[in-house]
């Protein structure tokens, strides 16, 4: 029986690039395919802050952070909180990360030419005991050239098999069906569609100019999540986490659609912890959007009092950067779907970085004069661009002015401004000593003690109403989708699981489609730092597997 390939590989984002590249290894043919248009290659992964999360990595230990793979496994089981039957794969899946976390990963993406920058991020902090949510000490390590900077030498390697002959490119196919013609699934089926010059990000054409069929030994499935489809992101929204939001920011493009995940459930295969997802709180919308409600991520330092739409501080610890799904539920169960930070310029200035490479033009330039310029910089330029233009910031010289402005973005006008100062004065008079009551200003002097945050993370601490910090600034934050944490139930050698357990034959998956490993490895959080790495694992694992079974 004659195929077109030894493996089709449907979905060309980092996952799909890494499985690629190791069937290419493997001296194996195959047929890349994906709905958008050439210069969407890289897919979600393009547009990242390039973060992964290590273990024990030699830049924790410059830093004298002191990590370890027991401390590492300890901090994930207790951020997953597995407690289903199905979470079986995704709990070996979650072992197995850790295990390559503190282990080969970071020799073999140096390997490869990956660099980092020296300064470790300490993401979702937690707040709770020892084995609850959190990271116990800093692992969020950004790429040096952001996302681009990680999928380069993946992209590069598959272009390789391209010369070489063992790798076909088949951009504008998108799948509508998975078939046997054998006792394996080893057909695929679907539409082309029209070329499309569209940018990056930017909606594409789906005018139907035909059809294929591709017939393969094995199939890899490395098409995504649904955080760019709302109406699914709300149809799986879990009651956990309160009422969906009739309106959020999108932090994926529209083709993050969910389209493969049904398509490979037609085909057999099991789909578990679909009301598992992650999804940032404080998103502002894009004053130079590419994609259509183009939301952005602030990365925000500790010091921002974060209040919800009626002007009240968030429970302890909902602080920012602590516990992102903690603080999701405790605002979808507060009548109201946005909050605000309050702060001043000399916070905004040394605590605020936006997620994105677009945002980080040093990072992702891999300029050192970019780094150290912003460094110098009172506020960096991306972040000033939204203080001056941004639909969500409202930047004034007296707390007036600033409520004025802030009852004037919404339907309602929520914030009694004596309320306002009344909550302010009374953190501010928290730091005229080093002791104090209130956890927030506690885990600011703690968050100084790291040097990564003393030197730009975290303002020393200082009164929000100091003229001489000013001027004053609120930002409007929104739901802002982004991940899938459930997907395609797969075993350990990413081959996708039927209905009864047994392996779906000849499909594999991985990235988002399979829940970063397993169909949800990050169980009912995420630690950060690890959708890349789970791409990445995943995605290796399942080239790797695909490789050795067919002949």
């Amino acid at each position: 029986m004659a195929y077109d390939a030894d493996v089709i590989v449907i979905g060309a984002g980092l996952a799909g690039l890494a499985a690629t590249a190791e069937l290419v290894d493997a001296g194996r043919r195959v047929i890349l395919v994906d709905q958008e248009p050439e210069q969407s290659l890289g897919g979600q992964a393009h547009w990242s802050f390039g973060g992964l999360f290590f273990v024990d990595s030699p830049e924790q230990r410059r830093l004298r952070i002191k990590d370890s793979h027991a401390l590492a496994l300890q901090d994930w089981m207790g951020t997953a909180a597995f407690d289903r039957h199905e979470d079986h794969w995704p709990r070996q899946w979650a072992e197995a990360y850790v295990d390559f976390a503190a282990g080969e990963k970071r020799p073999w993406l140096h390997g490869q030419g990956v660099r980092f920058f020296p300064v470790v991020g300490w993401a979702e902090r937690g707040g709770y005991d020892a084995q609850g949510h959190g990271n116990s000490v800093p692992r969020f390590h950004i790429t040096w050239g952001t996302g681009p900077g990680l999928v380069a030498p993946f992209e590069r390697r598959v272009r390789e098999g391209v010369a070489r002959g063992l790798v076909q490119l088949k951009f504008r196919h998108r799948v509508s069906g998975l078939s046997r013609s054998a006792g394996s699934v080893d057909t695929v089926t679907g539409e082309v569609l029209e070329p499309s010059d569209a940018v990056r990000g930017k909606a594409s054409s789906r005018e139907v100019t035909g059809s294929f069929e591709f017939r393969a030994q094995a199939v890899i499935v490395t098409s995504g999540g649904i955080g760019g489809n709302h109406d699914l992101v709300r149809a799986n929204w879990p009651e956990r986490l309160g009422t969906p939001p009739e309106r959020m920011v999108a932090g994926v493009p529209a083709h993050v659609d969910g389209r493969m995940l049904g398509i490979t459930e037609q085909a057999g295969a099991r789909l578990i912890n679909r009301d598992r997802m992650w999804h940032y709180t404080e998103g502002i919308q894009n004053w130079n959007p590419i994609w259509d409600n183009h939301g952005i991520r602030i990365l925000p330092g500790p010091s921002s009092l974060w209040l919800d739409a009626r002007g009240d501080r968030l429970p302890v610890p909902l602080f920012p950067g602590f516990d992102t799904l903690g603080t999701l539920e405790h605002i979808m169960k507060s009548g109201y779907e946005y909050t605000w930070f309050v702060l001043n310029q000399r916070i905004i200035g040394k605590e605020f970085t936006l997620s994105g490479s677009e945002q980080n033009p040093d990072l992702t330039g891999k300029s050192v004069r970019g780094v150290i310029d912003r460094a110098r910089a009172d506020v960096a330029a991306p972040v000033k661009a939204f203080m001056d233009n941004g639909a969500d910031f409202v930047v004034e010289r007296d707390l007036s002015s600033l409520v004025r402005g802030m009852n004037a973005l919404t339907k309602e006008p929520l914030i009694d401004e004596a309320a306002l100062h009344r909550t302010i004065a009374a953190r501010d008079r928290e730091i005229a000593n080093p002791f104090t009551k209130d956890l927030q200003v506690t885990a600011i002097r703690g968050a100084r003690k790291f040097l990564g945050d003393r030197l730009i993370r975290a303002a020393a601490p200082h009164r929000i109403l100091d003229p001489k910090a000013g001027p004053l600034v609120a930002v409007r934050l929104n739901i802002l989708t982004r991940k899938t944490l459930g997907g395609l139930e797969t075993d350990l050698s990413s081959r996708v699981l039927a209905q009864g357990g047994e392996p779906l034959p000849g499909v594999y998956a991985a990235g988002e489609a399979a829940g970063f490993g397993g169909g949800g490895v990050h169980g009912y959080r995420s630690l950060e730092g690890t959708f890349l790495g789970g791409c990445l694992f995943s995605g290796r694992t399942a080239g790797r597997a695909a490789a050795k079974s067919v002949s």
